[in-house]
């Protein structure tokens, strides 16, 4: 078990991964670009707004970038459980991004662009996507600051430390293969239904973005939920189990968001995002005011 934690874990996989992301990130941009050019010159025939613009090319390696996000968090599990919560408001934020370029092919230029459902949406998106990126640079940031913060801890304290570390590398190493199962499932779900439902079908096309997502942050709860049930073996600390519990219902509210559409889906965005975001901020000056009274 653990040539498996050092191999499947270690920063050289890592890299390795990476660059193989990167280079199908480049190549399905491509193949994409050449999708839409035989479309409109009527060698091919494909009733999809992901053909409509060279622009919604862009939402293919974003769909791979994603991919290499969920691997990143698994990577970063064993780590530290804040940095975790971070990646997954990164996943989050890159779906509304990626959504954004998929919802191009809908926008019309008109007069009445507050009075369009799509040009709407392409709003509230653009907005949210500021929003959660200068909320995830506040989370890194509080993280970091009071990373340098931290004090020495006992031996008996590194020894609880340690053991659930191995806890989570185990939970990450079971991880990996699970999610590329579910990935696998999603996506050939995904095409059976639209078989069924005809490509053309709006509902099909909406449902695109949460191919895959919306039953891994079910996971992901699953996950948060045992990793707050073990800690209890490792610490009873009130600040950090109320931490863990609010990151917790931070994830549901993502899971959430998957169920709801329009202005809906980016308030719950938001409010899971904010959330954890004031979780973070009151746990780092509980456990602050703690050293300070010690």
């Amino acid at each position: 078990m653990k040539k498996i934690f050092k191999n499947i874990l270690s920063e050289e996989f890592r890299e390795r991964v990476e660059r193989i992301f990167i280079w199908i990130a480049i190549i399905s941009f491509i193949l994409h670009l050449i999708v839409i050019f035989l479309v409109n010159l009527h060698v091919i025939h494909l009733n999809s707004k992901l053909t409509s613009s060279p622009i919604s090319a862009i939402y293919t390696p974003f769909s791979f970038i994603l991919v290499y996000e969920v691997f990143l968090l698994v990577f970063y599990l064993p780590k530290s459980i804040s940095s975790y919560i971070g990646k997954q408001y990164e996943i989050i934020t890159l779906i509304v991004i990626r959504r954004i370029f998929k919802d191009i092919g809908y926008i019309q230029s008109s007069q009445n662009w507050f009075k369009l459902e799509h040009d709407l949406q392409f709003t509230y998106d653009l907005v949210t996507a500021l929003i959660l990126f200068f909320l995830i640079q506040q989370f890194y940031q509080r993280l970091a600051k009071h990373a340098s913060k931290e004090i020495a801890r006992s031996p008996e304290d590194k020894v609880r430390i340690d053991q659930f570390i191995k806890l989570k590398k185990t939970i990450a190493t079971i991880l990996i293969p699970t999610v590329i199962i579910l990935a696998v499932y999603s996506f050939i779900n995904w095409i059976v239904v639209s078989e069924q439902n005809h490509w053309d079908n709006i509902t099909t096309f909406k449902n695109i973005n949460n191919i895959f997502f919306e039953d891994f942050f079910i996971l992901l709860i699953i996950i948060d939920v045992i990793l707050l049930l073990f800690s209890f073996f490792y610490s009873d600390s009130f600040h950090k189990i109320i931490r863990n519990s609010g990151f917790i219902i931070s994830t549901i509210l993502i899971k959430l968001s998957f169920s709801m559409e329009g202005v809906i889906n980016n308030a719950l965005i938001l409010g899971a995002v904010i959330f954890g975001f004031l979780i973070l901020l009151i746990h780092n000056s509980y456990k602050s005011r703690t050293y300070t009274d010690h």
